[in-house]
């Protein structure tokens, strides 16, 4: 007679931490959308920064992290500043919408009465 056997199921007591998201993901999917939106191929902006087609698609896709000199040359390539795709790169790592404006303003401040 065979014996059967229960299985325990293992429940975790803590969900596992969410995976924080990292910067080349993020920079990537904005150059990526920077390029995509002038109506760019990779071979053009590859060639105008010197770097190599396949280079700049693995950074693209957050496979490789860039160089501060590689992604000046990017930038270059694409006509924007370098501080626009940090600040574009912040917000997408924030899940914000990344073509939305910065205010240039004071934040509003809300008095509450004692």
């Amino acid at each position: 007679m065979a014996e059967e056997r229960a299985e325990a199921t293992v429940i975790p007591l803590r969900p596992a931490p969410a995976r924080e998201p990292l910067v080349r993901d993020g920079m990537g999917r904005v150059l990526r959308r920077i390029r995509q939106e002038q109506g760019r191929t990779l071979d053009d902006v590859s060639s105008q920064a010197r770097v190599s087609m396949p280079y700049l698609s693995e950074i693209e896709r957050g496979r490789k992290e860039a160089s501060s000199e590689v992604l000046s040359a990017l930038c270059g390539a694409l006509e924007i500043a370098p501080s626009k795709l940090l600040m574009l790169t912040g917000r997408e790592l924030a899940g914000a919408d990344s073509r939305r404006r910065v205010s240039r303003g004071p934040s509003p401040v809300v008095m509450l009465a004692a």
